[in-house]
Order: C-alpha cells, then sequence, then structure tokens
C-alpha cells in the first residue's frame, strides 16, 4: 500500500487532495523535528508498479550532455520537455500539482507552495557508475520566476539495489562535521527536504554498482513567494563544501562569484568578473 495513490480518470493518473492533506498532517511532527534541518524519509512513497512502468519509459542517455567535473560526475538531467513518455510527463505535471503542494504544506508548515513548471533543474535525474555529486547547498532564488527555494523532493527508481552499490545520499550538519542521515537510494523511496543556504547534503560517494545499472530518480522543487517587506537576500547558485578528512575539491570559481555579487560595487561587478569568462 502506497503513501500516496494515483489514481485513474480516463487514463490520466492524479492525486486524492484528500489523501494528500491527511497523509501530509500525519507526517508533520516527524517532518518538522527532524534533524540536521526539517526532512523525512518515506518507504512505499508511491505505487511500486507505477514506478516500474516509469523505468520502462526512462529516456535514453544517447546525444545528452551530463556533468562531468570534480564536483559533479557522470550525472545527467532530463527536462519534462525533453521525454517522450506521456506516463512520466503526467506524473511531473501531478507532483506539481495543488493536490500534492497540499500534502507538502501540510507536512512541512510550509503555506502557499508555488510549484516550477519550468522545471529548474529537475525532472528525472540519473547518475552512471563512479558518479557522484558532491555535498552542496542549493540555488536559493528561481532564476526566472524570482522565488525562493524551500524544498527539494526525490523519488527513487532503483529496484534491487544492494548497499553495496552505493549511492547514498547524505544530509550534512551545518558546520560539515558529520553527514547525519544516509539514505539508500530503493524503489519508491522518497525524500523531502527543507533548503536553505546550510542544508547540506550531496551523494559524495562514488557509485559502485555494476556498469549496466545507474542511479534513477525523480526530482521536484518548490518555492515560496518573498514576502512584499522581505529584505532583499543573497542570491546564491549551487555552494559545494568539502568534506573533513576527504579529496573533495573546492569550487573557487562559486565562491569568488558570490564574493563578487556581494563586496563589489555593482557598477563595478562586470570588471571583477571578466576573469571568470
Amino acid at each position: 500500500m502506497a503513501i500516496l495513490d494515483l489514481q485513474d480518470t480516463g487514463g490520466y493518473l492524479h492525486f486524492d487532495r484528500d489523501q494528500c492533506v491527511r497523509e501530509g498532517k500525519l507526517r508533520a511532527e516527524q517532518y518538522q523535528s527532524a534533524h540536521p534541518f526539517p526532512h523525512i524519509v518515506m518507504d512505499d512513497f508511491l505505487d511500486a508498479d507505477v514506478l516500474r512502468r516509469v523505468l520502462a519509459e526512462f529516456p535514453s542517455r544517447d546525444g545528452r550532455d551530463y556533468f562531468d567535473r570534480a564536483q559533479e560526475r557522470f550525472k545527467y538531467q532530463f527536462n519534462p520537455n525533453t521525454i517522450g513518455s506521456g506516463l512520466i510527463r503526467n506524473l511531473l505535471a501531478e507532483l506539481n500539482g495543488e493536490p500534492f503542494l497540499a500534502f507538502l504544506s501540510e507536512m512541512t508548515g510550509i503555506p502557499d507552495l508555488i510549484s516550477d513548471p519550468y522545471y529548474s533543474g529537475g525532472g528525472l535525474h540519473e547518475t552512471l557508475k563512479g558518479g557522484h555529486l558532491s555535498v552542496h547547498a542549493d540555488f536559493n532564488v528561481h532564476s526566472e520566476m524570482k522565488v525562493e527555494r524551500r524544498l527539494n523532493l526525490l523519488v527513487y527508481l532503483n529496484e534491487d539495489w544492494e548497499e553495496s552499490y552505493g549511492g547514498h545520499l547524505e544530509l550534512w550538519d551545518k558546520k560539515m562535521r558529520k553527514a547525519a542521515t544516509s539514505v539508500l537510494p530503493v524503489l519508491s523511496r522518497a525524500v523531502v527536504f527543507s533548503t536553505t543556504l546550510q542544508s547540506f547534503h550531496g551523494q559524495p560517494e562514488p557509485l559502485t554498482c555494476p556498469p549496466d545499472r545507474s542511479r534513477r530518480s525523480i526530482a521536484t522543487y518548490y518555492y515560496t513567494a518573498f514576502p512584499t517587506d522581505a529584505k532583499k537576500v543573497p542570491t546564491r547558485t549551487t555552494t559545494f563544501q568539502t568534506r573533513p578528512a576527504s579529496t573533495d575539491k573546492t569550487d573557487w570559481r562559486v565562491r569568488y562569484a558570490h564574493f563578487v555579487d556581494d563586496w563589489v560595487p555593482a557598477r563595478l561587478q562586470r570588471y571583477a568578473r571578466k576573469p571568470l569568462r
């Protein structure tokens, strides 16, 4: 039995709002009291048979670009506009729909959530053997909508995924002393967590799965509007962190860009950025 059912109406799968509200309320205390920052790990989140159909229709990597740098290796992102599966587009649309927003709001205590029709950084993710994503805090302002990022949702799609394959999602404390939570990315396991400039997370250890396997997931992100009287917040791109006693590489390019944003007068910033181009 899944936490949230997907009902079929004329071939279109959708969430039931009443169930979303009820299930969100049941998990509010667990989510809001979690450490190192508000989060929850939920098994049997969606119907496993539906997710197996998603896997069967997962898009091909052929001809697609992927991330390949010190902080992020062998990772693909698939925006819904590039996905040919009606089922996958249906599911992603429902994860952006109002009933699901009601589930998230009840659980997290964050009202007036806004989904992302641009799927900026979201959609489907796939990481190959040897791939990793260093510990980081996500970008905090949506570049098109100018709204504040508040929540991440990850739904894993990896059936018969062994512990030895790795790929654990790690949530780190804000002082980067240790991983407080480690999550194996097994089929129908979902993670929701609050995003701030100090919600450090990642998949920092390279995958050790067989070459014919990969780490796959659904990723969607949620936002709120800035209050009309809010002070201007610093705009941050993805900010990578280094773990103690590791070989993680500092992303000096991003740190320099943030320094320019924060400390160089606006009229001089274009000159300060020239070395980065």
